[in-house]
């Protein structure tokens, strides 16, 4: 498989992760009572609501990319517990992710196990194959990604919303540096030592957990 071949593969599994991502994000501020972001447009599966082009562009070549955005303001959330209601919310998207890669890795080890022939082969089976499996994949990529605790990544916002950090002066002020932090790492391939592993992991537990069905 080229290089070329092997990236346009993958642009349909970087466009369902990032589009069901944000939409998850918007669509748990919604339940929670803040319906900023469903004014917006954005509880849409529509992939033009979500996608930032350049943020997709950046992902498709440098492995590093965004979605737009999904704006929320924790004033609007209902109720009690506010706090754990926006742990939901900044939990939404990876956990999206997660739903999306597990229902791929059942596709695609169901294809592996009753059709290998066509999954194997040299046919279109084969590619239809692989962008099934890069939807799968880049969805476990984007959930690991995003779970990493540093702004604004919502690993950073589920640790602080936890531990009550964003009542703090540090936590914006970190906000406001931590692209720059985000861009040195991967430059010093730092997300190497963290994402291999745990892509690894999650697709140790999804053959484990397949395994017993197929």
């Amino acid at each position: 498989m080229t290089y070329i071949t092997q990236k346009l593969l993958i642009i349909p599994g970087i466009i369902i992760g990032l589009t069901f991502h944000e939409f998850a994000h918007a669509l748990a501020a919604s339940l929670m009572g803040d319906n900023t972001a469903k004014n917006m447009g954005r509880c849409s599966v529509n992939p033009l609501k979500h996608i930032d082009w350049i943020g997709l562009i950046c992902l498709f070549f440098v492995g590093f990319g965004w979605g737009k955005p999904v704006q929320v303001n924790p004033y609007n959330i209902s109720g009690k517990n506010r706090k754990l209601k926006q742990v939901v919310i900044s939990a939404a998207g990876v956990v999206a992710n997660l739903i999306i890669a597990f229902i791929f890795a059942i596709i695609v080890t169901a294809l592996a196990h009753y059709n290998s022939a066509y999954v194997y082969g040299s046919g279109i089976g084969t590619y239809v194959y692989y962008v099934l499996y890069y939807v799968m994949y880049i969805n476990i990529v984007l959930m690991i990604f995003n779970l990493i605790p540093i702004p604004p990544l919502d690993g950073y916002n589920i640790v602080a919303e936890l531990t009550s950090f964003d009542e703090t002066p540090l936590y914006n002020k970190l906000l406001q540096y931590g692209s720059l932090i985000l861009i040195v790492l991967l430059v010093f391939n730092v997300f190497d030592y963290i994402l291999t592993p745990g892509i690894n992991a999650v697709l140790s537990a999804f053959q484990t957990v397949l395994e017993l069905v197929f």
